[in-house]
This record gives C-alpha cells, structure tokens and sequence, in this order.
C-alpha cells in the first residue's frame, strides 16, 4: 500500500502531470508549487460558473444555486466598485450566515483582500482587529453590529452594511441594497501574491497577529486537497490490482459547515475544495448534534467532522448513509477516533488534515486505510511543502527523532500584518516555524506528538500532553478530556464524563 503511494506520488507529481510540482521564487525564497495552479482564486470562482443549476449554498430553508451565487457575488463586486473599493483594499467580514462566503468571492475576486473578524471578539476585540487591519469596509450581522456600536465612536469613517438586520438602522446600508445592482463580475488581474485575506491567529499571549494569506497560498491549498484525494484513491486501487476510480461517476460532495469560516478550516479547506468541485455548502448557524443528524439525513451529506456526532444517542436513528468521509481538523485526532469512525460509521471512511492559519490549510492529509493503518499520524506533507524535525538550534534531527516541525512550500503566509517581528521570530529563511513537537517515520508519514508550550517537563522527562489525552480516550465513560501543564508540581486534567465537568489533580 505504501510502495503503490510512493509510485502513484511520484507520476501525479511529475513533469507534464496534473500535478506538476515545479519551483518558483517567492520573497527572495526558492519553493515547491504546482505548475498548474491558477495565479488567484478569481480563476477558481469564475469556473464554478459552470455548475450553473446546481445547489450552492442551504442555510435552513434557503438555497442559492451556482448561478444564483454568481448573480450575487457580481452585484457585490459592482457596488464595492461604486463605493471607491479597489484592488489592494481591505473588506471586514464579521457574521455567522451564508452571506459570509458570496461577500468573500465578491472580495477576493477583485484582488480585495478580506479581514475574517472573529464573531467571538468583544467589542475591544473588534475595535483591535478593525484598527489593526484598517479595512474600508464593515460588514456584519445583528450580533456583530451590537458589538461594533460599542465602538462606532472610534470609527467614524467607516462604513458599514448589515446582513439579516431585525429593522433598518440608521446610518447602516442594508445588505439588499448592495444586491440592486447586478451586472457582469468586474474584470480584475490579481498577482498571486496578493493578500486573498487576513485572518486572525489566537495564539497564547497578547494580542492575536493577522496572518496574511495569499492567493498563491490558498489556491495550492486547494490543489493540495484535490491531490491527496486522487493520490489516496490511485494508490489503493494499485495496491489491490484495481482500475482508478472513475472521476466522472463520483458522487457530488456535500458539506456541512459546523466551524467558522473566518478560519482556514471551513473558508479554505471545506468550502474552497467543494466549490472547485462544484459541490454542495450547508451551514448550521449554531453546533448541535441532533440538529446535524437531521441535516445530513435531509441533505445527503458526504463529508463530515466531529467526534460528538458519532457519540450522540440518537446517532443510529437517523439515515446517515450518504457519508462518505467523518473527518477532524483545527487539532491532531486522537487514535481512539479514528477506529470508532470506521466502525460506527458504515458507509464513511476515516480522515484528517493537519494544518495551520498559517499555512492556508492543510500540511498534511491522511485517511482511509492509511489512517485506521496508522491512527496517530496526521499523514504526509503535501507535494509542496519541504518538511523537516529541528532542534531548539534549529538543526534538523534524525529520522524518528523528536523536534519540532518546521516546513517550507507555496501555501506559507506572507507573514503577520504589521508585525515585523513576529514574522521574522515564525519565519526562517522561509521555514514556518509550526510550534508543534512531531516526528516523521520512513515513509514520510507524519506523528504530532504536542505543541511546544504545552510540553510537561517532570523530573528531566519530556511528558506530551496529546499522548495522555489519546490514554484518557480509550476509555468509553471519557467524553471530553484536555491535559496541559501548569507551572507548578501538579498537572490538572479537565474531563467531561457523561453529562459533568471535573478537574483532577494528579
């Protein structure tokens, strides 16, 4: 299995192949990309065009067509045009409806580079975002805009359109007007290196840093989710002396967005990948278990993430035969997961990707029979990443070793808006420093073991919080567990058992 995926690899990737990798100079860095990647996501959405009648985007009893988005996306573009918006500007994006992606390929369409505010700030959370970011434009929803009149005193030359507003307000534009116009999408010659957005890294401390993707970034991330999917299934046909599945019969994807599309993981990974599929988007305004069985029984949904779903109690009394992949993302799976995803879910393969903001999307990708194969490792760099194991010097470690890992390829950032420093402290030479502890076997495959900070120190004794977590998981009463290091001589445990929270002190 491993030997076919190494060969299916290496004729998928090799010259005059759909995925060619070739190298190109980026900020005075040599990096692998794909030669047929398209320069901006422009390309991605105008071919989208061609799945005209079917569903795009379902939001409870709403649907948008291909076409109907189309429409949409176009009057969006022809009205931020109206309002002086250019090319090189930025659009500030702060709601938790559908609406979000039609304004997010009216803006990227245009060279427009959209700031993916997160709908959990508070008001001084957005205040610190809209002034970091400067954009020229807010648009938000109810929730967004009670936050942001907190702070409208601070911005009073910013303009802002509401979505899904309770009543008209006063110096607000309501989203229909910006839909009047229509027309043809504007034309627009977009530099791969370009800012596509500017979304917001939480991390551990101090204010959170504005990660600048680019459009040369976020289109290999696409190609990187399509390469793995044909790499995946070619090589397990090979291994089984079988023909290549036939594209043209497979079933039309189906996604259910459960996570918030100011993050890579539903914006670029689930909602880029099926629109360049010509797939289908359902969004849930709030995460319930319950309420997500009765949309993929409804829907016909074929891709899914969550380890909740499979653990709620009405899981066997809904239809959930049209799943095809039960996936995780924003965090390593725990072992345990991926043996429960095969077994409970009958129809479904198990699968993941590793990734970071500031990558896109995904580094890594696994599943399948790879995955219940080797259920504690995220999968292989993709084809355009170079991936190393390094030591607190920087230096790379034997094969097996621990280290952390570092990687290089297209779908790095172009670093962190105004934030010189932090970007030559993540960056080097250009090598993304990922803050994850992994190690890397023979084949290339890929273990996170912990993320640096979260490393236990005991006694000299390096102790990984994420292979305490995988113990705890083994056990059916545990829900939910988190480990992580205080600095003191105890470690807490935070569990979820049945229906309780606890905290043990060990």
């Amino acid at each position: 299995m491993y030997q076919a995926l190494k060969t299916v690899w290496n004729e998928l990737t090799s010259p005059g192949q759909p995925f060619e990798i070739t190298s190109v100079e980026v900020r005075g860095q040599s990096i692998k990309a794909y030669a047929a990647a398209p320069p901006s996501l422009r390309e991605m959405w105008l071919a989208s065009a061609a799945f005209a009648d079917r569903d795009y985007l379902v939001y409870e009893n709403e649907r948008w067509t291909y076409s109907d988005a189309h429409r949409d996306v176009a009057a969006i573009a022809n009205w931020m045009a109206k309002q002086g918006i250019k090319q090189g500007d930025r659009v500030a994006i702060a709601m938790h409806y559908p609406e979000w992606l039609l304004l997010y390929w009216a803006c990227v369409s245009q060279g427009i580079a959209v700031v993916g505010v997160n709908a959990w700030w508070v008001a001084s959370e957005l205040a610190f975002g809209l002034e970091d970011s400067a954009p020229k434009l807010l648009i938000c929803d109810q929730e967004r805009l009670d936050r942001f009149n907190e702070i409208k005193d601070q911005f009073p030359d910013l303009p802002v359109v509401g979505v899904r507003l309770k009543a008209p307000i006063d110096g607000v534009i309501d989203f229909s007007e910006v839909l009047k116009d229509g027309g043809e999408l504007p034309a627009a010659s977009i530099d791969p290196d370009e800012d596509a957005c500017i979304f917001y890294t939480s991390g551990t401390t101090g204010r959170p840093k504005g990660a600048q993707l680019t459009h040369r970034g976020c289109v290999n991330n696409v190609m990187n989710l399509a390469f793995w999917g044909t790499a995946m299934s070619h090589s397990l046909a090979r291994a089984n002396n079988m023909p290549p599945p036939d594209p043209s019969v497979a079933p039309i994807a189906a996604g259910l967005i459960t996570t918030p599309l100011f993050h890579v993981t539903a914006n670029n990974c689930m909602a880029q990948g099926t629109t360049l599929s010509g797939g289908k988007l359902v969004h849930m305004y709030r995460w319930d278990a319950g309420d997500a069985l009765k949309i993929i029984a409804k829907e016909r949904i074929t891709m899914f993430m969550s380890r909740e779903l499979i653990s709620h109690p009405d899981f066997d009394k809904h239809d959930t035969s049209s799943l095809l992949t039960v996936s995780g993302g924003g965090a390593q799976v725990q072992p345990d997961l991926v043996g429960k995803i095969d077994r409970t879910v009958k129809t479904a393969r198990p699968g993941t990707g590793y990734g970071m903001t500031e990558t896109c999307g995904i580094i890594t990708s696994i599943g399948g029979d790879f995955f219940v194969d080797r259920p504690d490792s995220c999968g292989p760099a993709m084809p355009n990443f170079e991936a190393k194991c390094v030591d607190a010097e920087g230096n790379e470690v034997p094969q097996g070793s621990v280290g952390e890992l570092w990687v290089k390829g297209a779908c790095v950032i172009k670093g962190y808006l105004n934030r010189a420093e932090a970007t030559a402290e993540t960056i080097t030479d250009g090598w993304l420093h990922t803050g994850d502890v992994a190690r890397m076997d023979e084949d290339g495959f890929i273990y996170i073991v912990d993320r640096i900070k979260d490393m236990v120190l005991r006694g000299g004794e390096n102790i990984y919080c994420a292979e305490v977590e995988a113990v705890l998981f083994n056990l059916d009463v545990i829900k939910e567990c988190s480990v992580f290091g205080i600095p003191d001589d105890a470690v807490f445990l935070m569990i979820v058992w049945e229906k309780k929270l606890e905290w043990r002190l060990c």
